[in-house]
């Protein structure tokens, strides 16, 4: 939680930051502590449910994506195995159901067919109906990232889900000539714009980011980040902002590509904490992807963990396991914060400005027992 700063940063100013040096990089890390009005850390106890690894995107950083002939690729769970996932995910106390599938996986033939199977034309129908069980037989609030969607399908889920998400990861056009994301027509700047711009109009509590190590300039860093304070600034329904740097993994297209240096992390932590400085917007970094590092970057600005799962994988970062909720929080102690569990939308948008009655309802029962 951040306390309000006098005047928001411009494209220079937060290239200053991402290419200070020396002394200027602990000025910068020291003005981020003013702007914090307590030392919460917030994390979300989830359940990662991936219904298909099936994509239509090709990113060469991605180790989600599965081929559909790949004997261990999950074409389409049932609503059955999901439900013993989330049944299993309540035991362990967890308040977030967070589903996942490849973007437009319902154009492969082999997902069509297990649809079909399962009497479903569409996802979009599929994925409906899951959190819709989710809400009427859980205790779960269901967040769904699954690429962009269309404002009608938006639409549609926002009746269903607490919370969406979708990382913008970079605003740059030239990456679509790069190999993290030349095929991958769902990762075109101006689709994902459109779908955060969507869920804003539609007043959706969101999920965005940026990705960094893929072959971006500092500038296109500062653009990305600007162009999420933007949407922020014109709708108010970006609740949280991922910063996460690529992590090579053994067999993927970029398994070689250089990831980018922990001073970089540093200096884009504490660019997106000062500029989202006068808002609550919290800052996340995956602890996951940063085990040895994650502390330095509370005292960056940061404030939030993102999901953390005590019964479930990260399958799109499947080599870097969650820590534990109790080393979560050894390493938030000891760097002088307190650790706090949230849900996955948060509390300024637990109203019906933001939520349907039965949604409404529902989070506002977990929130009093937080």
């Amino acid at each position: 939680m951040k306390i309000k700063m006098q005047n928001k940063l411009n494209k220079e100013d937060i290239l200053h930051i991402l290419n200070a040096t020396d002394n200027e990089i602990i000025n910068y890390m020291l003005k981020t502590v003013q702007y914090r009005e307590n030392h919460l850390i917030t994390y979300s106890k989830n359940v990662f449910i991936p219904l298909t690894e099936i994509c239509r995107n090709d990113c060469g950083y991605c180790n989600f994506k599965k081929k559909s002939d790949d004997p261990e690729a999950i074409i389409l769970k049932t609503k059955q195995e999901v439900l013993e996932s989330l049944k299993e995910a309540e035991k362990y106390g967890c308040k977030e159901a967070l589903f996942t599938f490849g973007e437009d996986a319902d154009k492969e033939e082999v997902v069509k067919l297990k649809l079909a199977e399962y009497g479903y034309e569409k996802m979009i129908d599929y994925i409906i109906d899951i959190c819709q069980m989710t809400l009427d037989e859980t205790s779960l609030l269901p967040h769904t990232n699954g690429g962009n969607f269309s404002f009608d399908d938006l639409k549609r889920l926002k009746e269903v889900n607490a919370s969406l998400g979708l990382m913008l990861e970079n605003t740059s056009n030239r990456l679509m000539e790069l190999p993290a994301h030349n095929k991958s027509p769902g990762k075109n700047p101006k689709l994902r714009l459109e779908t955060i711009s969507n869920a804003g109009k539609l007043k959706i509590p969101y999920t965005t980011g940026i990705l960094i190590g893929i072959g971006e300039t500092k500038e296109e860093i500062a653009e990305s980040l600007i162009a999420i304070r933007d949407l922020y600034d014109k709708y108010g329904h970006i609740q949280e902002v991922i910063i996460q740097n690529f992590t090579p993994i053994p067999g993927i297209e970029m398994e070689n590509w250089p990831e980018p240096s922990f001073l970089d992390m540093i200096k884009t932590v504490i660019a997106g904490t000062l500029l989202f400085g006068d808002t609550d917007v919290s800052i996340q970094v995956p602890p996951n992807l940063n085990n040895e590092t994650a502390q330095i970057f509370l005292l960056c600005g940061a404030d939030d963990w993102g999901g953390v799962s005590p019964v479930s994988r990260d399958y799109v970062n499947i080599t870097s396991p969650w820590p534990g909720i109790n080393e979560l929080k050894k390493l938030t102690i000891d760097a002088g914060f307190k650790l706090t569990e949230r849900l996955c939308i948060y509390e300024k948008y637990i109203n019906s400005e933001w939520l349907n009655d039965n949604l409404l309802k529902k989070a506002s029962n977990l929130s009093k027992h937080q």
